[in-house]
């Protein structure tokens, strides 16, 4: 089989997943893909949802930021997907569960961009091009039983399991140093579930973003003006449930979603 068959023939199964609302078993059942043709899978599938649904790309979010994370899939290094303008909601709002497959809950910086990043963006241009916002990003991928039972394939070809993306208002940005030592903490329905700290992301927030540019450079694309970036959890994800989750942030903010 071909890499352009293989492509059109993984995205038609995933896209029709999207399409009937019925989960599917992992694609590494059945087919084998490297990073390259995984990720080529991803691009073919938003480029079919941004036609049958009339989205456009609103920026991107990155995955695996976290060791723990990263030896789920076996890589080394983080992964990004697409996120789309029909997966970015605003604090505040609610979502039915019903509308999503198995989604988890993970407290992310999002980076809002104010001007077009050079390509291989550094650290202090991100910071100098952006603002920032307390944001939750809720995965949600395709598959049966999929968390934490996925292939790096698995994740790559069904969008690193983009889901939502919920973002405050945003705030002028911080210095890199400060981004180093942001505190959070979650609630559900009023009650605290976990905390973490910025710094279980790849160190610091904006290596991750300086990660992805780096990646997206790799393949020919640059992060543009108005874009969102959901930068990494600082936690391990947490299965969603019905109720409010509040996430409060050290010098930026705090952000919530109701769950329905």
């Amino acid at each position: 089989m071909t890499t352009t068959t293989l492509v059109d023939e993984v995205s038609t199964i995933l896209h029709k997943a999207y399409q009937t609302k019925k989960p599917i078993e992992f694609i590494s059942n059945q087919y084998s893909l490297d990073e390259a043709t995984s990720y080529a899978v991803q691009d073919e599938l938003i480029k079919r949802r941004c036609k049958s649904e009339k989205l456009e790309v609103a920026g991107y979010k990155i995955s695996m930021t976290s060791a723990e994370t990263q030896a789920i899939a076996n890589t080394h290094e983080p992964a990004y997907g697409t996120l789309l303008t029909n997966n970015i909601v605003k604090s505040g709002d609610g979502v039915r569960l019903s509308s999503l497959f198995d989604p988890l809950i993970e407290p992310e910086i999002m980076f809002i961009l104010e001007e077009d990043l050079s390509l291989e963006a550094s650290e202090g241009e991100i910071i100098s091009k952006s603002r920032l916002a307390a944001g939750i990003e809720i995965p949600d991928a395709r598959y049966i039983d999929w968390f934490p039972n996925f292939s790096l394939t698995d994740l790559l070809c069904d969008n690193t399991a983009t889901g939502l993306i919920v973002v405050s208002e945003s705030i002028a940005p911080l210095s890199i140093a400060d981004l180093m030592g942001i505190k959070m903490e979650l609630f559900h329905n009023g009650e605290k579930i976990s905390d973490g700290d910025s710094s279980a992301v790849l160190g610091n927030p904006v290596t991750a973003v300086a990660w992805l540019s780096e990646k997206l450079a790799s393949k020919g694309k640059v992060l543009k003006k108005g874009m969102t970036i959901s930068s990494g959890t600082f936690i391990s994800p947490i299965r969603a449930e019905k109720g409010t989750y509040k996430v409060s942030y050290s010098q930026i903010g705090e952000v919530e979603i109701t769950l329905k």
